[in-house]
């Protein structure tokens, strides 16, 4: 499996299949026991640093404002504070959340809190960024909302995503390609090139091509056994 630098890649299968623990693996956070990962030619042995994570939960600290949990990045990596602050600014306003600066979590709603993350996320300007189902915990209309300031900040920034989601028409809205993972043991059953025009709208859910992409993956997961049609089944009286 490869990735372009500037591409949407998603990692899409069923729950236990293994996508969280390859990009945690991709992150050097866990050891693989076979084979190899490289990012830029570098083979990752150790934990690695030039990137983003952001995951399902939102991690942010309580008892610190918004703006002082992106901060963290700064304070960790010992980056100028005033260069930091102007970024985290920049990356506020990008997704909507300027004059919000000074609000503490319990003070913004699930969809604001993981724009928070996101930001965080991006404060050093790393040139990959992680996902790890950073929209499952929401609610549908939110979900839909993050998924186009999502696109809009990939399209920006030319960030290379790495994208883990359960959801085969968010993998087909955002990403550039699919990998398709089998059930366990885990692997790369299929990857698909998704060639649909940017920026996309919720609307191109509607557009036949889309509706192609995402019956193809389902067939993949029927044929593996992973969705399966009980309408023939007799019901037991």
């Amino acid at each position: 499996l490869g990735l372009e630098r500037g591409g949407f890649l998603s990692l899409l299968g069923p729950s236990g299949c293994g996508k969280s623990t390859l990009l945690l693996m991709i992150a050097g956070l866990i050891n693989r026991n076979a084979g190899e990962i490289t990012i830029d030619g570098t083979l990752i042995t150790k934990p690695y640093i030039d990137l983003g994570i952001v995951f399902q939960d939102a991690n942010l600290l309580e008892w610190r404002t918004v703006m002082k949990n992106l901060m963290i990045q700064a304070e960790v990596r010992n980056l100028n504070r005033a260069d930091a602050e102007k970024r985290s600014q920049d990356l506020l306003n990008m997704v909507g959340l300027d004059g919000y600066e000074q609000r503490y979590p319990y003070e913004l709603s699930g969809g604001m809190r993981q724009r928070v993350s996101i930001c965080r996320a991006l404060v050093h300007n790393p040139p990959l960024l992680l996902m790890d189902e950073p929209f499952g915990a929401l609610d549908a209309l939110t979900r839909d909302q993050l998924n186009l300031d999502l696109q809009d900040i990939w399209m920006k920034s030319k960030k290379t995503i790495i994208f883990v989601t359960h959801s085969i028409t968010e993998a087909v809205f955002l990403s550039d390609r699919v990998a398709v993972m089998t059930p366990q043991p885990g692997r790369i059953g299929a990857v698909i090139d998704i060639e649909l025009p940017r920026p996309r709208n919720i609307q191109v859910r509607d557009d036949p091509a889309f509706t192609f992409y995402t019956k193809q993956i389902r067939s993949l997961f029927e044929q593996w056994g992973v969705l399966q049609d009980h309408a023939d089944r007799v019901p037991v009286s």
